[in-house]
């Protein structure tokens, strides 16, 4: 059975529909009004073999704050519901990502419980339109919303749109890990018999 989830979000900042298949193609159709965010979530689809569509219209008028912010609310939303029950999957992944200058590690626990470490700083305040304090901002959202730890760290990098393209990628390999089966676990993997 396909694990899905479509959410629609409406505020008076942004109006949003996501569509998003754990088990996908890593086929996405984005438009979220900003381009290089655009760029980012095209990644995390194709290198998590994630599907995975978004239409956003945000107060790109005020900033890119909300549509960003929003984003990440809305995918953890759908992250959180596709996933289901937990049964069987693997619950941590990690992954470290090379691209160019930069070098990113990700690790992820679907344990139920928010918690994001973000330990980047980046050398640019804007790659394009995209303001790169919402980096963190996103991944905040993400992790709140799914009831997911994220750590995030920069090993190294000098160029801005290498090291968050470099981020997006390495989340995506971390979470299609946890999201993934193990035919040897039977239940939930916790001590607890659950992950909430």
């Amino acid at each position: 059975m396909s694990r899905t989830a479509n959410i629609n979000r409406t505020t008076k900042e942004t109006d949003i529909n996501m569509a998003l298949t754990l088990d996908g193609e890593g086929i996405s159709n984005i438009d979220t009004g900003i381009g290089f965010f655009n760029h980012m979530l095209e990644g995390f689809s194709k290198h998590g073999f994630f599907n995975l569509d978004v239409v956003i219209k945000g107060d790109l008028e005020v900033d890119g704050h909300h549509t960003v912010e929003d984003a990440g609310i809305v995918l953890g939303t759908a992250i959180k519901e596709a996933i289901g029950d937990k049964k069987g999957i693997k619950r941590y992944g990690y992954f470290i990502l090379p691209m160019d200058d930069a070098l990113a590690l990700c690790a992820v626990d679907l344990c139920g419980r928010p918690y994001l470490q973000f330990d980047c700083t980046f050398p640019n305040d804007m790659v394009g339109a995209f303001d790169t304090s919402l980096v963190r901002e996103f991944f905040y959202a993400v992790s709140y919303s799914a009831g997911m730890n994220i750590h995030i760290k920069m090993l190294s990098g000098e160029n801005s749109h290498h090291m968050i393209e470099a981020i997006f990628k390495a989340f995506a390999k971390a979470l299609d890990e946890a999201v993934s089966y193990d035919s040897r676990i039977k239940d939930v993997l916790s001590t607890k018999g659950a992950l909430a």
